[in-house]
């Protein structure tokens, strides 16, 4: 009895070590593979290599081969369902298969075919991300022990195995399933903490735009490979005024509606972000010239002029309105430039009176015109 205990124990250490190393592999070599047609591949072999490798050597018992090939089976099953699971299971069971024996049907039927099927049962078909959801430990467990009640009953009834080879197979089987759940939902909460920092280190939280930060590294190629820019500056006009007369968090919600005109008025092509404040900032990729950025910009300033924001009338103007600054590039710039001269010319539009467009070549003519 001890040999069968150390054999079960083996095999758990075995599925536990390999799943271990598996998704570690995977974080190294696929650190952003989540939900793919190479995924599941890459799964199927997978779980079909761990099942062959806890039966490769297994436990002999009058005429019986014994061993914990179900664990993989139906937690792959219990994640991904039973397309997956079938697809894991086709290789065990030739395997188990090829070697005949007076139990072969019962082992196939008992270990390879039901867990695929009990596993598939409890399986979230409504899980966004089959793989990297947390897993619900309760359900999964329960889900297995129902499987594994079935098994030990038809085991009990139409194989040799003993009470005790049931109960010690029921026990380490358990632990394993268990075991992998553990370290798959450890596993997923890294990469969704992974995702979730990515996700605000790049994005502001409060406009859910990228921030100034993503939007020059966008940037970035576009400006090695010399493609036409405009950058557009553009700040809310008496801003200040707002938020002192109706609150910091109506101010917010004007941020956060400003933020949403700004992606519905441009281009898919286009990129909008927030800089900073009540600043925000976008590019006009490609433009064919300085006449169409401006028009493109005044398309975004007019949106925002007729939106109707809650208390706008007790503004200056009556109205909650932004101010813009536009700056051209066909290459001859880097984006610091650019984002300099565009600035430049937003408070040359504050002080024409709010409310406009200003290219920041319209100040290099007037500077000429007075010198």
């Amino acid at each position: 009895m001890a040999a069968l205990l150390f054999f079960f124990l083996e095999n758990m250490a075995l599925i536990i070590a390999l799943l271990y190393l598996a998704l570690k592999a995977k974080e190294l070599l696929f650190p952003n593979l989540t939900e793919s047609k190479f995924l599941y591949l890459l799964s199927v072999v997978f779980i079909s290599f761990l099942t062959f490798s806890v039966m490769y050597n297994p436990y002999f018992y009058m005429g019986m081969r014994l061993d914990l090939r179900e664990v993989p089976l139906y937690f792959i099953s219990y994640i991904a369902g039973w397309k997956v699971g079938l697809l894991s299971a086709i290789f065990p069971a030739y395997f188990r298969y090829s070697f005949e024996g007076p139990t072969v049907v019962l082992g196939i039927l008992q270990t390879i075919v039901l867990p695929v099927v009990i596993g598939s049962l409890f399986h979230n078909q409504k899980s966004s991300n089959k793989f990297f959801n947390l897993l619900n430990l309760k359900k999964m467990m329960a889900g297995f022990l129902i499987f594994e009640m079935l098994k030990s009953v038809w085991m009990f009834l139409f194989t040799p195995a003993t009470i005790s080879i049931i109960i010690a197979m029921l026990f380490f089987a358990g632990v394993a399933v268990l075991a992998m759940g553990l370290i798959t939902n450890g596993e997923s909460r890294q990469l969704l903490l992974r995702t979730e920092l990515e996700y605000y280190s790049n994005q502001d939280p409060m406009t859910q735009l990228p921030n100034i930060r993503f939007f020059k590294k966008t940037l970035a190629p576009l400006i090695v490979q010399q493609i036409p820019l405009a950058i557009v500056m553009m700040d809310v006009d008496y801003f200040k005024i707002y938020n002192d007369t109706h609150g910091h968090q109506k101010g917010d919600a004007v941020l956060r509606s400003l933020g949403q005109l700004m992606k519905d008025n441009t281009r898919s092509k286009d990129h909008v972000a927030r800089y900073g404040g009540e600043e925000f900032i976008f590019c006009i990729t490609n433009p064919q010239d300085q006449r169409e950025a401006l028009m493109l910009a005044e398309i975004v300033r007019k949106q925002i002029e007729l939106y109707p924001f809650v208390g706008e009338e007790l503004q200056p103007a009556g109205k909650l309105t932004v101010s813009m600054g536009v700056s051209m590039s066909t290459g001859d710039k880097s984006l610091d430039e650019l984002i300099g001269e565009a600035d430049s010319a937003m408070y040359e539009s504050k002080h024409n009176g709010r409310n406009c467009v200003t290219a920041h070549s319209e100040i290099n003519t007037r500077e000429l015109v007075k010198s």
